[in-house]
């Protein structure tokens, strides 16, 4: 051995037991980690602390950065141990926010969205009972005493399941988890006078964990009587956003049918063009290769959900005609070799996104790094 090699063996050597106590340290910051899951769940404590998060986040750059360490890298190390940390907590069951709940019905739990909400419900000590297809001659005995009833069922049969609610509770709380409110609450009120709330999760079925998920809520009737779903809700991590039906829907035909639509249109194109997606993903560089990610994604999952989504509302097709006269517009641009035309457009739109811009060129160098290591 030269002695190059003997001092390099002499360092590595090193290396490997600071790596060794960096991985008794994450044990042990695991099991404390494991006890205050514990403790917030027997006090109804929400186990995401968006405060407690930041405030320590900004603790350790401060200190990194005082020790000659790189700032960014202690806050990727942060958030990915936090990452597990909060699984760790959410591992145990949570609060039961309302122990006077008689009986939790959810249509279609036994879907890939139903369960996600059998499961919680469940952990928190509800009786929960599902209503399936086959189930509904005995529908009358199942809904009897229901303190929540909630449609999990695809798009498509929703307004046909609610319109068969018509002998509910008085007090019962009637809610569906549909990605399109305003028809879905028009129909609730309609078919029952009690307490009625439309709920859009804002994920999909592959979570395990409603941490930092988003639920969009659209009030119909009698909040304070559904005030303890919501804040069922905030127990198992999710971030609740309130507003009217009419403009999530108005919102949503930009967040996800417009998005969903362009994608399908790309990825179409791409097999039309019978393009070589091993060559091209090869030759890609991170950012067009994370935009591959995304259009492989969304068909590697449910035609039929989004297929549902695109053809809910009738007035999306108005907006995606809107989209394709933008688009041709600048084709034309570009076929008259208009640059100037061009780049006037893209100022404008540059203008328009204002400071958001940088937040998500921002946003986008850390996914991109990531993806890169990938």
């Amino acid at each position: 051995m030269t002695d190059f090699e003997g001092k390099l063996a002499l360092l590595r050597d090193e290396i490997d037991v600071i790596d060794s106590k960096l991985v008794d340290l994450l044990a042990q910051r695991l099991a404390v980690t494991s006890k205050v899951g514990q403790l917030k769940s027997q006090h109804g404590v929400p186990i995401y602390a968006p405060d407690r998060e930041a405030l320590l986040l900004a603790k350790r750059r401060k200190q990194a950065a005082d020790n000659g360490v790189s700032p960014q890298l202690v806050e990727d190390i942060l958030r990915r141990m936090m990452r597990d940390s909060y699984l760790s907590q959410d591992s145990s069951g949570y609060q039961c926010v309302n122990p006077n709940c008689n009986k939790v019905v959810i249509i279609g739990g036994a879907g890939q969205l139903g369960s996600i909400f059998v499961d919680l419900f469940k952990r928190s000590n509800y009786q929960v009972t599902l209503l399936e297809q086959d189930d509904w001659p005995n529908s009358d005995s199942i809904l009897k005493e229901a303190s929540l009833v909630i449609v999990a069922v695809p798009i498509r049969h929703t307004l046909a399941v609610i319109e068969k609610l018509t002998h509910l509770p008085d007090d019962c709380i009637l809610a569906d988890v549909t990605s399109v409110k305003s028809a879905a609450l028009k129909a609730m009120l309609a078919v029952h006078q009690g307490p009625v709330v439309g709920l859009h999760p804002m994920f999909g079925p592959e979570v395990t964990s409603l941490l930092k998920q988003t639920i969009i809520t659209c009030d119909g009737r009698d909040n304070e009587k559904y005030h303890w779903l919501l804040e069922q809700f905030r127990v198992w991590g999710a971030k609740i956003y309130p507003v009217q039906a009419s403009e999530h829907d108005q919102a949503m035909s930009m967040v996800q049918v417009m998005r969903h639509f362009s994608t399908i249109a790309y990825g179409s194109h791409l097999m039309n063009e019978n393009v070589d997606l091993a060559k091209l993903i090869d030759m890609s560089s991170p950012i067009y290769r994370l935009e591959l990610m995304m259009v492989g994604r969304l068909f590697a999952q449910n035609p039929v959900l989004y297929t549902d989504i695109i053809f809910a509302n009738k007035d999306n097709v108005a907006m995606m005609k809107r989209f394709a006269h933008n688009f041709l517009d600048l084709l034309m641009q570009v076929e008259q070799g208009d640059k100037q035309g061009f780049i006037n457009e893209f100022s404008q739109v540059s203008q328009w996104f204002g400071h958001y811009a940088d937040i998500f060129l921002k946003e986008s160098q850390l996914l991109l790094q990531k993806t890169n290591e990938l």
